[in-house]
Parts: structure tokens; C-alpha cells; sequence
């Protein structure tokens, strides 16, 4: 969705995703961090880093690249 200009849309299929109980994985995140730059959703950006540390995937060399 992101990478079609849908960034909105991203954002609501990931909230589903999480109410529907999936985890989400290193793809799942850099996917929706790219929707939230699309979007200038600097606030959602910020609100899914923490995600993304409190999974341990900070560290991850790709992940890393998208939070750049």
C-alpha cells in the first residue's frame, strides 16, 4: 500500500493486523515506516520506533536503514 501512495491505508491494515493479534515482523515494519514517511506522520514514525525497540529490532541492519 505505502509504496502506492496508500500510506493511510497501510497504517489502518497494520492497526488491524495488531487488534486481529499478528505480530509484526522486520517487513511489516519497514513497510509501515515507509508509510509514515510518505504521510509526514511524524508522531505515527515515532509511535512504531518504540515498536520496533521494544521488539529488539533496533539493531537490525535493514530496520536501521528505514528509521534513517
Amino acid at each position: 500500500y505505502s509504496q502506492n501512495g496508500h500510506g493511510r491505508e497501510a497504517l489502518e491494515l497494520f492497526q488491524q493486523m495488531q487488534l486481529e493479534g499478528m505480530e509484526p515482523d522486520k517487513i511489516t515494519f519497514i513497510s509501515i515506516l515507509d508509510a509514515c514517511a510518505s504521510m509526514a506522520a511524524l508522531i505515527e514514525g515515532k509511535v512504531f520506533h518504540a515498536s520496533i525497540v521494544d521488539c529488539g529490532l533496533e539493531s537490525d541492519i535493514v530496520v536501521g536503514n528505514a528509521l534513517v
